[in-house]
């Protein structure tokens, strides 16, 4: 189907989930090449002014595709959270270079997150940097401060409700960086829930996949 292969990788996380990696190399033009897409996902397409934000659109749309599915099993339920037909749990994410799709049998977020400098800048704004920084060289700081707004970002894909805060709200229990996993804690409307985390690091990329607990 493609003269060359984009499709990056599957990671299964655990017996019941597996992220789905799509490499984005191609033109708007190869992208488009292969897919049928529905009449609201043209016009979503044609509504993006950013050509990187319409690769990530469509390399997904590709990954469906990939994977035996197509646009037309996806779908969006009313707080923007996809849906694909015949799977319990999805989540989507994309990046400049990556887009990613996680399907599990529980609530799941997914977040892709280039490594660079910048989440380290702003790092004050969305965590506690003497808890989880100290210790570390800037690479590992780069990097860790990444996976935190990965994190971050992720929690609020499965809860998604209004007045969640990053930095007041979704906390990190410690962890390092060669684990691979952590605990996300929210605290929110007199409730505390935590959430197990697993990342992986790619090609300069950060993939967090983040759980809703039972």
């Amino acid at each position: 189907m493609f003269n060359t292969m984009p499709f990056y990788q599957t990671i299964t996380i655990n017996p019941h989930t597996q992220l789905h990696l799509w490499k984005i190399e191609e033109s708007l033009e190869e992208l488009k090449a292969h897919l049928h897409l529905r009449p609201e996902s043209h016009q979503r397409l044609n509504g993006m002014k950013s050509t990187e934000h319409q690769k990530g659109f469509l390399s997904v749309r590709n990954l469906l595709q990939y994977l035996g599915s197509s646009d037309f099993d996806l779908s969006y339920d009313p707080f923007g959270k996809p849906l694909l037909a015949g799977k319990k749990f999805i989540s989507i994410s994309h990046a400049h270079g990556f887009s990613g799709l996680v399907v599990s049998a529980v609530n799941v977020g997914l977040d892709i997150e280039a490594i660079a400098p910048k989440a380290l800048r702003i790092a004050s704004r969305f965590m506690d940097v003497n808890t989880h920084l100290s210790g570390l060289s800037e690479n590992e700081q780069i990097e860790k401060a990444t996976i935190i707004w990965g994190i971050k970002e992720s929690v609020f894909k499965i809860k998604n409700e209004k007045g969640i805060s990053y930095p007041n709200h979704i906390s990190e229990l410690p962890f390092q960086l060669s684990d691979g996993r952590a605990t996300a804690r929210l605290d929110f409307n007199n409730q505390t829930e935590f959430f197990p985390v697993y990342f992986v690091k790619r090609e300069g990329y950060i993939f967090v996949c983040t759980f809703e607990s039972a």
